[in-house]
């Protein structure tokens, strides 16, 4: 482990000198790549699949490791958004002269080594490399074992890219040891690696946090909610959550808890009920929504769980301010959407919860970095520093300073 991470801070050194243009070039060649060797990369997604359903694991575990073509084309996508924005590395992000006269530029620089520790979705892979590749970060991945074979073939195609292109494989690297004393080493190479990334299960991200000594950027569950108004338009907040819920429910920015305002509770449960029933979702409900609708009755502990399934929670609160009470107590950080009409009520919303994400009259599944326009992304971070929400290239940048004197002592 210790001569594979030295190999990559090494690489680090050369990948910093490489200029935008030649780095995006290589980009869009690893989008080429991939498109070629579709055929492979399906093959070894199969062998993940079938290890899968002899595992049984989840439908939402199985929906994230699954790879067809247009999944693949989708990452090589990806992939030539990322060589198409702006350069990170080398900005200006501000500057001045100081009384003595030097001149002091302030200057964006790539964190070095990242570690990035992850489970089940193998296009993680491609978008975390292209991502770290483009803000001249080296990539150390640790997939998760499900999907082994599909990461190792995306892996291959991508490092013999940077060997066609002359540069080091270890630029986008797997782990030597991907077991969990892999991972307990990793985290503690600090000599090594600059950061770490990990996304995944709460088992994951604590072990993670509790154990490295390498600085961590958490991207932990996403207990997401929606709260529908008296003054929202229903029509629009129907669709709203039910795609929240429902186009896609095992991923972090999936609604897991409907919170209906007690004044339209009546009128809006029937109508939410008959659309979830027709999306076969589970519903779950607190006292007073049970007096209006028949669903199962849903605990404290079903509020704090993110099922990653299509299962919701329904809450009838007292308002806004019963809404905001509910969020601040359950929320993970990650995404919370309010319903309404009535601006002074969102304002409200908006500046009262400290979430990564928060939206009005829109659903939480945008919360997603080619969403918001960052082409991919490493992850969400529900961290609130030093990167938050969906994490692009700026995130994977620091700075420096640059001083230019002309002869001047203290």
């Amino acid at each position: 482990m210790e001569k594979f991470l030295a190999e990559a801070k090494s690489a680090s050194r050369v990948l910093s000198l490489i200029n935008g243009a030649n780095k995006n070039k290589i980009l869009r060649e690893m989008a080429t790549a991939l498109r070629a060797n579709t055929m492979d990369l399906l093959e070894a997604n199969a062998l993940d699949m079938s290890d899968g359903k002899k595992n049984s694991l989840s439908s939402a575990l199985m929906d994230r490791l699954y790879l067809d073509e247009k999944r693949i084309d989708a990452m090589a996508v990806a992939i030539e958004e990322i060589a198409a924005l702006k350069e990170p590395v080398g900005r200006v992000l501000d500057g001045w002269v100081t009384e003595d006269g030097l001149k002091i530029e302030k200057v964006s620089i790539p964190i070095g080594v990242i570690g990035i520790i992850y489970e089940s979705r193998p296009n993680v892979t491609s978008d975390t490399a292209a991502l770290c590749f483009k803000s001249s970060n080296v990539c150390v991945l640790k997939g998760g074992k499900e999907a082994e074979n599909s990461n190792k073939a995306i892996a291959k195609v991508l490092q013999s890219v940077l060997e066609k292109n002359g540069l080091s494989k270890s630029l986008v690297s797997l782990i030597p040891d991907s077991s969990r004393e892999g991972v307990a080493k990793l985290i503690k190479m600090d000599k090594y690696v600059d950061l770490i990334i990990p996304r995944g299960g709460a088992g994951l991200i604590k072990y993670v946090c509790d154990n490295a000594t390498v600085s961590v950027i958490k991207h932990d569950k996403g207990q997401c909610h929606t709260y529908i108004d008296k003054d929202a338009k229903l029509d629009n907040a129907i669709k709203i959550a039910i795609n929240a819920k429902v186009q896609r429910p095992g991923v972090c920015n999936a609604m897991e808890t409907l919170l209906v305002d007690e004044r339209i509770a009546r009128e809006a449960l029937p109508l939410l009920k008959a659309e979830f029933d027709r999306a076969h979702t589970e519903l779950k409900g607190c006292s007073k929504t049970q007096d209006i609708i028949e669903i199962a009755h849903a605990t404290d502990e079903d509020y704090d769980t993110e099922y990653l399934a299509n299962i919701l929670n329904i809450k009838v609160v007292d308002g806004v301010e019963g809404a905001i009470e509910h969020i601040v107590r359950f929320s993970s950080g990650h995404s919370e959407a309010i319903i309404t009409e009535d601006i002074t009520t969102a304002e409200l919303f908006l500046n009262s919860i400290d979430s990564a994400a928060l939206y009005v009259n829109a659903s939480t599944r945008f919360t997603d970095g080619g969403a918001f326009g960052f082409g991919a992304e490493v992850g969400i971070s529900t961290n609130k520093l030093h990167a938050r929400g969906p994490m692009g290239i700026e995130g994977l940048t620091t700075y420096k300073f640059k001083i230019y004197g002309s002869g001047q002592i203290r």
